[in-house]
């Protein structure tokens, strides 16, 4: 089985049907089915939380949508080690460098994102969620 990393950006193309949300979205489904192993950080889901709380006012639908995503992914906490690792990272921006220091822990084998720039410096192979489905296309319903 698959492990991998979803970056928030392809969460936020899923929960707000951005451009790509459909892509995401079967991502998002293979983690459900366990057919791969869904893994996001804990600072993912609480910066989730303060976007969903800006653009929506139903708290039980935020929370909802919490839940149903601490159901569905494994959540790694980012502890003093992995974040120290991160200070010593090539990767600049300092939120992806918790990711793929979080990634290399778990031996995670791919990170899922939309942004590739920010992550070519990464250890751990970065894919756009369209190539991701295109590695998993046995998983995935015919056409």
């Amino acid at each position: 089985m698959k492990n991998i990393i979803i970056d928030i950006n392809v969460l936020m193309d899923f929960v707000f049907q951005r451009s790509g949300h459909e892509s995401a979205a079967l991502i998002l489904k293979l983690c459900y089915e366990k057919k791969v192993r869904g893994i996001v950080c804990a600072h993912e889901i609480t910066t989730l939380a303060y976007f969903l709380t800006k653009q929506m006012k139903d708290k039980y639908k935020i929370k909802k949508t919490l839940s149903d995503f601490l159901d569905m992914f494994e959540v790694i906490e980012a502890g003093t080690e992995i974040l120290r690792q991160a200070l010593f990272s090539p990767i600049s921006d300092y939120e992806d460098a918790v990711i793929e220091a979080s990634a290399k822990t778990r031996k995670v084998d791919y990170i899922v994102t939309r942004n590739l720039n920010d992550f070519k410096h990464s250890s751990v192979k970065a894919l756009t969620p369209e190539k991701m489905l295109d590695l998993l296309r046995d998983y995935l319903p015919s056409a």
